[in-house]
């Protein structure tokens, strides 16, 4: 049985629970501010200036097969981008990107009309951003910052960046700093019986002059 916290990380607060910032820096918001359960570690990360679900958990086995590469939990983000992106810009996420880190896998990614989400604290500036489009992307990987850099990399910087489920876990109708916990039953081992080989049919002696 495993304990795992689900997150709505803010705007503006780092994915772990100290500031390493050097002496004479601002200090910035960590998750210690909003929880305060003791020996728990997030499994992967959000941005400082990306929001949503982040998950945490105290067992290091569970948190190795939520991060876990080979596992593709799919991750889903709403993203607010500045300007429209068109067909052939949609259609080249899809098919995968090349980044300074190479090729990434394909993506699934469709725009939405709103983004369903409440509004960020701060908010955007309208008189800045005009033009903007909603999109929901699906990402089976993980590497520092990829949406940001998958969008920048056709043309539509992000503007906001929210993550709403990862795997099978869903932000749902958690409000910025709230987080809730599930318990988890980890299935019990079948354990492994030897398996006997039928017995072996005697075959009858070959009599003298006789063919098989």
């Amino acid at each position: 049985m495993s304990s795992l916290y689900l997150l709505h990380k803010p705007y503006r607060m780092l994915s772990q629970f100290t500031d390493r910032s050097a002496a004479g820096e601002t200090p910035r918001a960590t998750l210690a501010d909003i929880i305060a359960i003791p020996d728990i570690y997030a499994a992967g990360r959000l941005d400082y200036d990306s929001e949503g679900l982040l998950l945490l958990s105290d067992d290091g086995a569970l948190i190795h097969r939520i991060t876990d590469p080979r596992h593709k939990q799919p991750k889903v983000y709403r993203v607010q981008v500045e300007g429209r992106p068109d067909e052939m810009a949609l259609q080249a996420l899809c098919s995968g990107v090349t980044l300074k880190d190479g090729l990434t896998r394909p993506a699934k990614v469709r725009r939405l009309e709103v983004g369903g989400l409440a509004e960020r604290n701060p908010p955007l500036d309208p008189k800045r951003h005009p033009d903007t489009q909603w999109l929901e992307v699906t990402l089976t990987e993980g590497r520092n910052r990829q949406v940001r850099r998958m969008l920048a990399h056709v043309g539509h910087p992000v503007l906001r960046l929210v993550r709403v489920a990862i795997g099978p876990w869903r932000l749902g109708d958690m409000a910025p700093g709230e987080w809730r916990r599930e318990t988890l039953h980890a299935p019990r081992p079948v354990a492994a019986h030897a398996k006997r080989s039928p017995a072996k049919t005697p075959r009858p002696k070959r009599r003298n002059g006789e063919r098989r």
